[in-house]
């Protein structure tokens, strides 16, 4: 098997607000789109979207009442305080502002219109004795 693509599909209330917030503030393109969903990608290596409005009988109905939650959508990036700022001055609240965990992680999360975290990572060397 090869894999050609990765694709994450998040079901939500409002396709359109999710659409417009990840085509302004993130970058994506709309590959497709028709009543009640939407396929988003962008020229490098983040992962392709699918958005779907709840209740879509393209769901299992068990899936169909649903919304995308409990997940962040991560995304690993340079410049990450640029970033952070860049959304901040677009209007984008930022709902976790940007820190450093102990093992060189920095990080700092935005949602959606529709809950959807989104999370932007850039690893540093972590502190310690043999990086002094």
């Amino acid at each position: 098997m090869q894999i050609t693509a990765s694709t994450v599909s998040l079901t939500v209330d409002d396709v359109a607000g999710s659409q417009r917030f990840f085509t302004t503030h993130l970058g994506y393109v709309e590959q497709a789109a028709a009543d009640g969903f939407a396929s988003l990608t962008r020229g490098d290596a983040a992962v392709d979207i699918v958005l779907l409005a709840r209740g879509t009988e393209v769901l299992p109905v068990d899936q169909r009442d649903q919304r995308a939650s409990g997940l962040i959508l991560a995304f690993t990036t340079t410049g990450i305080a640029q970033e952070e700022e860049r959304l901040r001055t677009e209007g984008v609240e930022i709902t976790m502002p940007l820190r450093e965990e102990p093992w060189g992680e920095r990080l700092f999360q935005v949602t959606d219109p529709n809950g959807v975290t989104v999370q932007f990572v850039e690893w540093v060397t972590p502190p310690g004795p043999e990086n002094a």
